[in-house]
């Protein structure tokens, strides 16, 4: 039975930037042909938490996804970072995903614990409690994209796509 994947990304915030870098890996991912998953790509979400949140949210209760990756962009990292939790006031949420199992054998990805104090922060938090709150099965995490270029967009998109393999098997 194909996993079924809730993957969203975040819409540009400044006036100029021409592209939000998790917004075109998505696009990227969406090309491929070769992915045994259901994949639903919930694009240029609002830079905004609430309604960023609401989104995501009424779009968990119509698919039921077996695995939600939020996508965030993070243009001073070098690579893809998958964030351990997201925190509101003194609220800390962790992923109940294993990361260091899901980023064996990734070319280059971090692990991080700072999820910036920005949109980023606010919707993983806004997911995870959601599905905590619920009692939701699925599996969450959130995924920081750094500029894509052409030197580095097929390793990113490759350790993507292994991320979207290796969460498919939790």
């Amino acid at each position: 039975m194909k996993k079924r994947f809730l993957l969203t990304s975040f819409d540009t915030w400044l006036s100029d930037q021409q592209s939000n870098s998790s917004d075109d890996l998505l696009l990227e991912v969406s090309k491929l042909d070769s992915l045994p998953h259901h994949l639903t790509f919930l694009r240029q979400l609002p830079v905004d938490v609430q309604l960023a949140s609401d989104s995501v949210i009424k779009k968990i209760n119509e698919l039921q996804p077996d695995c939600i990756i939020c996508c965030g962009m993070a243009a001073s990292r070098m690579q893809l970072t998958v964030e351990v939790c997201a925190s509101c006031a003194e609220s800390v949420l962790q992923t109940e995903v294993d990361l260091e199992q899901l980023v064996l054998g990734a070319k280059a990805i971090e692990i991080s614990h700072d999820c910036g104090k920005f949109v980023c922060e606010g919707l993983y938090y806004s997911v995870l409690d959601y599905l905590r709150q619920y009692h939701l099965k699925a599996h969450c995490i959130f995924v920081h994209v750094p500029v894509l270029n052409h030197e580095n967009l097929v390793s990113i998109v490759a350790d993507f796509v292994l991320i979207i393999n290796k969460l498919a098997l939790s």
